[in-house]
């Protein structure tokens, strides 16, 4: 059966398309993602391979807040450049942690291959908010001071928050004596935490955790808890003084005994004691006055 006119006219259109363009669009990057954690904003993907091309695939990334245009991703507009890249990585917050999309923006991104006048189709990603998809991070600098009685806990947050007004953490402090059973205490908004009335000189180990909470939406984002760490408490004024009151009469028993001992030991070896302890002898009066005689005579004569 012979093709009508109708289906040789799109026949000829097809194989028209096709003589313009021999390549075809190239394949669009695949497997997109977006790294949130703390202040991180990172796109990433993975590299479109070409067996026939010599020349570097490139990237370009767009991106959009709610009813706006798109944007190029480059330098004017977010900070870093992130258009006609080789590498398959876009890190909005390279330039600083403080850079990088608004936390509580809705934004979305779009992402294509190109390789001279060829291009990929764009791949969209789902819109994303900072502060609703991050994921946390434990506190930072952690630093455990150990007191009379008790543990003082200072940390930095896991990342700065420029409003805190719109969004704050708050903290909670994971503790237990070894061997014991886990307590937690919070939540806290200082980053000064002191926990009080633990047994002195006793091991504790700890865990310090964040919480974000966005007060626009009522979102919390529950963090990870930082690395577990422990420590040995002092003694506190109480403890000090039974130390005193218990050395004082642990050394008031000791002398007792002592003497206690001495007295038994003079009682039961009195007789030998008084022989060791008695007079020396002494020499006889006549003997004594002989010698005094003698000792005259052999003066004055020689």
């Amino acid at each position: 059966m012979r093709p009508t006119l109708l289906e040789k006219g799109a026949l000829s259109q097809r194989m028209g398309v096709a003589s313009r363009n021999p390549l075809s669009q190239l394949p669009a990057p695949q497997h997109p993602k977006i790294r949130l954690y703390n202040a991180e904003q990172v796109l990433s993907w993975e590299p479109v391979a070409l067996s026939n091309s010599t020349r570097p695939v490139v990237y370009r990334v767009q991106f959009k807040y709610t009813d706006s245009k798109w944007f190029m991703a480059d330098i004017m507009s977010i900070g870093v450049n992130c258009t006609q890249i080789t590498a398959t990585e876009c890190d909005f917050t390279a330039a600083s942690p403080s850079a990088g999309f608004p936390m509580d923006f809705n934004v979305t991104l779009r992402l294509r291959a190109e390789l001279g006048a060829l291009h990929s189709a764009w791949v969209t990603m789902p819109w994303f908010q900072h502060y609703r998809n991050v994921t946390v991070g434990p506190p930072e600098n952690i630093e455990v001071t150990p007191g009379e009685g008790s543990l003082i806990i200072r940390f930095s947050s896991p990342f700065d928050i420029a409003d805190t007004s719109t969004a704050f953490f708050c903290y909670y402090v994971h503790y237990w004596e070894k061997g014991g059973i886990q307590q937690v205490k919070g939540p806290f908004r200082s980053n000064s935490i002191s926990l009080d009335n633990l047994k002195p000189f006793r091991a504790y180990c700890l865990q310090v955790q964040a919480q974000l909470l966005w007060n626009k939406s009522n979102i919390f984002r529950v963090g990870h808890l930082s690395n577990i760490s422990c420590y040995e408490t002092m003694a506190d004024a109480s403890t000090e003084l039974q130390q005193v009151i218990l050395i004082s009469v642990g050394t008031f028993s000791l002398l007792s005994v002592l003497a206690g001992a001495c007295f038994f030991l003079v009682l039961k070896y009195r007789g030998l004691i008084k022989y060791w302890f008695h007079t020396p002898p002494s020499i006889p009066l006549q003997i004594e006055e002989v010698c005094v005689h003698t000792s005259l005579f052999f003066f004055f004569f020689f």
